[in-house]
C-alpha cells in the first residue's frame, strides 16, 4: 500500500470502476460463430480448390504447347501451299509406299510374295527378312527415286516418278521390275501386291473388268479431291500368263494391313508352269473368304495381286482428276523419259555440288556416295499423331497434342521414326543438298515444343510408328533432354553466307521458341556449379547395371559416374550448350535482337581455364565427367539358396548384379572416349592449348582410340571397354565405331589444320589418315554387305547393329566431299 501511495503522489487513489459491455443477445453471438465457421469453410474450400487448380495446371503444363504462333501454319504442307512435296515416299517403314503430307492420308504400298519354296510375304522393312540388300540408289527428295531390293534368288527394281499438275499435288507412277539372279535356273513364280488404303476418311471404289480382274480404283479424299489409280496389265516372262486376285476389305488401322493380307491368303489357286506343263498351286487373295475379324472400318483397303514368272514388269499410275491438261499417261516410254531426265539432273547436280570425281573417286565410289545421300532423302517420313508423355505431376502417361512431323529417320527397319538428336546430324547432309527441306524439318521439330521449352526426344506418332516400338520406350518424360543437335544444323545453315528469304523468315518465327528451348536446358539440365550441366534421367538402378545408363545423352551406356547423384557434371552437355550459346548469339545479331546474355554465356563456356578447372582430369590426361564414382565394380552372379523347408523350385533363378568393391567418392570419371573429346569435337579448345596436343596423342594411340576403321567410342584401356551392362545388355557405346562422332572428329581435325597453332600439322596428318580409313571401310562394308550400318566393329571394321542405318552413317558422303 505504501509504495502505491508514493507512486501516485500521496493519498489514496481509487481507479474508476470498469464498465463491462453488455452481453450480446444470444442470437447475435450465434450469428458471429456461424459467420466465422462459414468464412473458415470458404477459406478452406478456396485453399483446397486453389491447390487442386495448381495441381491440374502443373499436370496439363506438360501437354500445353508453346504460346507463340507455330513456325509453320496449319496449311503449310497442303497441296496448295507445297505441291511439289505433297506426295512422297513418306512411309520409310515399308519397302515401297507413298502418302501425302496430311494427317489422314490415302496411302499406297507394295508387298510381294515368292511362290517358289516357302512363301514369304514382304511388306514392312524387317531385318528378319534377311534381304541381301535394299535401299535407294538415287532419290532427290522431291521428284523421283530408284531403289534396288535383292531377295532370295531375284531382284526387284522399284522406280517412282512424280509429275506436277492440277490442284492436288499432281500425278505419280511406279514401275516394279523383277529379274531372276540366274536366268538359266527354273523360272520363279512371284506375286506382287499393290494396295491403296484410306486412313479414317475418304472413299475407294474398285473397278473390275469383264474377266474379273481389277483394272482401276477411283477414290476421293478431303485433300486429294477425286483421283484414279490405273492398274495396266503387267509384262510377264515365261508363258506370259498372269494370274489375278484382288480383295476389298477393312481393318482397324494401317498397321494391321500385313495381318489382313496374311489372313486372306489361300493356296487353292493355280498358275500355268513356265514351260507350259502342269499348273502349279499358289497362294492368292480370296475374295470369297475375307478376314474373319476385320475390325472396324477405320481403314478401307483395296489390294491388287498379280502373279507371274520372272522376269516381269508392273506399272501403277496415280492420276489426279484436277490435272486436266495432262499430256498423256505417265507410263511406258513417257515414264522412262521422265525418269532419265530426273536421273541425269540429279547426277549432274550431285557432281557440281560435291565434285567427287575431281577428288579422285571412281564411279563405283561416286555411286556409293549418291546412295548414301539418296537413302537419307528417301528415308524422310511424314508422321502424324500424339506422343505419350509423363511428368512428375501426372499419375499416368497422357497424350501430347496431335501434331505432324516431317523428319528423316535413322533406320527404316529398326528406327522408322523421329529422334531429336539424330535429326541434327541428318540435317547436316540434307541442308547441303536442299536447304528448304532442312528448314521445314527444323520448323516441324520446334513446333513440337511445349510451354516450358521441352521437346519429346523420341517421336512415336501414329499407330504404324508405335507398332514398331517396345512399350518401355514409348513414354517420354518431360525432365529428359537430348543433345540439342538442331543447333549443329542451324550453325551450318547460317554459315553459308546470305540467308534466303525462307531462312530469314524461319529465324524470325523460330526465335522465341529457340530462346525458350535454350532457357529450358539452363533451367532443367543445370549442374551444381555455375556453367556446369548435368543430364537428367539417368537410370537410378545401381544394383542391376554395371554402370547406370544415360539414354538422354544419346550415348546410352557410355560410362558415367558409377553412382548417379546431383553432384555430377557432364562435359558433353556443357559443350552442347557452348554451341547453343554461340548459335543463339549469331541469330540474335542477325535479327537485331539483344543477344548479350548468349554472348556472355559463350565467353564463359569457351574459357579454357574454367573448362580445365571443371573437367580436366590430369590422371586421365583428358576431359572427363565428374561425380560420385568408383572404378571398382563388377557384375557377379547372385545365387539364392532355398531356406530350410523351402521348395527349391520356388527359388528365383541366378541373376547378374553389380558388386561394388570399393566405395565411390566424388572424383573425375576415368573413361577415355567420345565424351573426353567433346571440347575438341565442337572446337572449344584453343588451338594453342597443350590439352589439344594430349588429346591428339590419345586419338592416334592404337591401344586407346585409334583403329584402321575409325575412332572407337571407348579406349581399350578403360575398365568398361566392351563390357556388358547387364546379362542381356551388350556394349553399345563402349568400343564400337560410330560415324556421327567420327564425322565431328574429322571436321574438327580439318578445322584445326586450317588454324595457326603448334598442332596444325599434326591435325592435318590425322585428318588425312582418319578420313581415308573411314571412307575405305564404309565403302568396303557397303560393297560386301549391301548396307550402311549403325556402328562398326573396332577390331574388324565389320558393320554391326541394325541395318540399313542410313541416318547419320550417311555422313560419310560429306567426309568424301570434304564438306564440313
Amino acid at each position: 500500500m505504501t509504495r502505491d501511495r508514493r507512486r501516485h503522489g500521496g493519498g489514496e487513489h481509487r481507479p474508476p470502476p470498469v464498465r463491462k459491455p453488455p452481453a450480446p443477445p444470444p442470437e447475435r453471438k450465434g450469428s458471429r460463430v456461424l459467420l466465422v465457421a462459414i468464412l473458415s469453410c470458404l477459406i478452406g474450400f478456396g485453399a483446397f480448390g486453389y491447390s487442386n487448380y495448381m495441381k491440374w495446371r502443373q499436370a496439363v503444363r506438360v501437354v500445353t504447347l508453346h504460346p507463340t504462333a507455330p513456325i509453320l501454319p496449319p496449311n503449310s504442307s497442303t497441296a496448295a501451299a507445297s505441291p511439289d512435296l505433297f506426295w512422297g515416299t513418306y512411309r520409310p517403314q515399308v519397302y515401297l509406299g507413298m502418302k501425302t503430307r496430311s494427317p489422314r492420308s490415302v496411302v499406297t504400298g507394295l508387298m510381294w510374295l515368292s511362290q517358289s519354296g516357302a512363301p514369304s510375304l514382304r511388306h514392312t522393312c524387317e531385318q528378319g527378312d534377311g534381304l541381301a540388300r535394299y535401299g535407294w540408289l538415287l532419290h532427290d527428295g522431291v521428284n523421283f527415286g530408284i531403289q534396288e531390293i535383292r531377295d532370295k534368288g531375284f531382284t526387284l527394281r522399284t522406280e517412282v516418278v512424280k509429275r506436277p499438275g492440277g490442284q492436288h499435288g499432281g500425278d505419280w507412277s511406279w514401275r516394279i521390275v523383277g529379274t531372276p539372279d540366274d536366268p538359266s535356273a527354273p523360272a520363279q513364280l512371284l506375286s506382287l501386291l499393290f494396295y491403296v488404303a484410306t486412313d479414317g476418311q475418304g472413299s475407294l471404289t474398285p473397278h473390275v473388268d469383264g474377266r474379273g480382274h481389277l483394272s482401276s480404283v477411283t477414290g476421293t479424299s478431303e485433300e486429294l479431291g477425286a483421283f484414279t489409280i490405273h492398274l495396266p496389265k503387267p509384262m510377264a516372262g515365261g508363258t506370259g500368263h498372269v494370274s489375278y486376285n484382288h480383295l476389298v476389305t477393312v481393318c482397324p488401322g494401317l498397321h494391321h494391313i500385313t495381318d489382313v493380307v496374311r489372313g486372306s491368303m489361300r493356296d487353292g489357286f493355280t498358275h500355268p508352269a513356265a514351260d507350259g506343263s502342269n499348273k502349279r498351286r499358289y497362294f492368292g487373295l480370296d475374295t470369297h473368304h475375307p478376314p474373319s475379324h476385320p475390325g472396324s472400318d477405320h481403314s478401307r483397303i483395296i489390294i491388287h495381286q498379280v502373279t507371274f514368272h520372272l522376269p516381269a514388269q508392273l506399272e501403277v499410275l496415280f492420276e489426279s482428276d484436277s490435272f486436266t491438261q495432262r499430256p498423256g499417261p505417265l507410263s511406258g516410254v513417257v515414264f522412262s523419259s521422265e525418269l532419265d531426265f530426273h536421273r541425269k539432273n540429279m547426277e549432274d547436280r550431285f557432281q557440281n555440288s560435291f565434285h567427287l570425281g575431281k577428288k579422285g573417286f571412281i564411279s563405283e565410289q561416286v555411286s556409293f556416295a549418291q546412295a548414301a545421300l539418296s537413302n537419307m532423302l528417301g528415308g524422310i517420313g511424314y508422321f502424324y499423331g500424339s506422343s505419350l508423355v509423363q511428368s512428375q505431376h501426372n499419375r499416368e502417361p497422357i497424350p501430347y497434342p496431335p501434331a505432324p512431323l516431317y523428319t528423316a529417320v535413322p533406320s527404316r527397319s529398326f528406327f522408322p521414326r523421329g529422334f531429336l538428336w539424330d535429326e541434327g546430324f541428318h540435317l547436316l547432309l540434307i541442308s547441303r543438298w536442299d536447304p528448304s527441306l532442312a528448314w521445314q524439318s527444323l520448323a516441324h521439330w520446334l513446333d513440337l515444343m511445349n510451354a516450358d521449352g521441352w521437346i519429346p526426344r523420341e517421336q512415336i506418332l501414329g499407330p504404324e510408328a508405335r507398332s514398331k516400338v517396345p512399350a518401355e520406350f514409348v513414354v517420354q518424360w518431360d525432365k529428359n533432354a537430348n543433345p540439342p543437335t538442331l543447333f549443329l544444323a542451324l550453325r551450318q545453315l547460317l554459315a553459308g553466307g546470305a540467308l534466303s528469304s525462307e531462312g530469314l523468315q524461319f529465324l524470325r518465327k523460330a526465335f522465341p521458341r529457340l530462346q525458350t528451348w535454350y532457357d529450358w536446358f539452363n533451367n532443367t539440365q543445370n549442374g551444381p556449379l555455375p556453367y556446369t550441366y548435368r543430364w537428367r534421367g539417368r537410370d537410378g538402378d545401381t544394383l542391376r547395371f554395371l554402370n547406370p545408363k544415360t539414354l538422354t545423352s544419346g550415348l546410352d551406356d557410355y560410362p558415367r559416374a558409377s553412382h548417379p547423384s546431383d553432384d555430377e557434371r557432364h562435359v558433353d552437355l556443357r559443350c552442347w550448350m557452348t554451341l547453343a550459346s554461340e548459335v543463339m548469339a549469331t541469330i540474335s545479331e542477325l535479327l537485331g535482337e539483344d543477344g548479350g546474355r548468349y554472348k556472355e554465356s559463350h565467353i564463359a563456356l569457351t574459357d579454357n581455364t574454367l573448362l580445365d578447372k571443371l573437367h580436366w582430369s590430369e590422371r586421365l590426361g583428358a576431359y572427363a565427367d565428374y561425380g560420385n564414382h568408383t572404378q571398382n565394380v563388377a557384375l557377379e552372379w547372385e545365387r539364392l539358396r532355398p531356406a530350410p523347408g523351402q521348395d527349391p523350385r520356388s527359388v528365383p533363378p541366378p541373376r547378374l548384379i553389380r558388386a561394388v568393391r570399393k566405395a565411390p567418392k566424388l572424383q573425375f570419371v576415368g573413361a577415355l572416349g567420345y565424351v573426353s573429346l567433346f571440347p575438341f569435337l565442337l572446337q572449344i579448345i584453343s588451338p594453342d592449348s597443350p590439352k589439344l596436343g594430349r588429346l591428339m596423342d590419345h586419338i592416334r594411340d592404337a591401344d586407346k582410340l585409334w583403329t584402321p576403321y575409325g575412332i572407337r567410342s571407348l579406349s581399350k584401356s578403360s575398365p568398361m571397354f566392351m563390357q556388358r551392362n547387364t546379362e542381356h545388355d551388350p556394349p553399345y557405346w563402349r568400343g564400337p565405331i560410330w560415324i556421327n562422332i567420327n564425322y565431328l572428329l574429322v571436321r574438327s581435325l580439318h578445322w584445326y589444320s586450317q588454324i595457326d597453332g603448334p598442332y596444325r600439322e599434326r591435325a592435318l596428318s590425322l585428318y588425312r589418315e582418319l578420313r581415308i580409313n573411314l571412307i575405305s571401310n564404309l565403302y568396303r562394308q557397303y560393297k560386301e554387305s549391301g548396307f550402311l550400318w549403325e556402328q562398326y566393329n573396332d577390331q574388324t571394321g565389320r558393320g554391326q547393329g541394325c541395318h540399313p542405318f542410313t541416318g547419320w552413317s550417311s555422313l560419310i558422303m560429306l567426309v568424301m566431299a570434304e564438306e564440313y
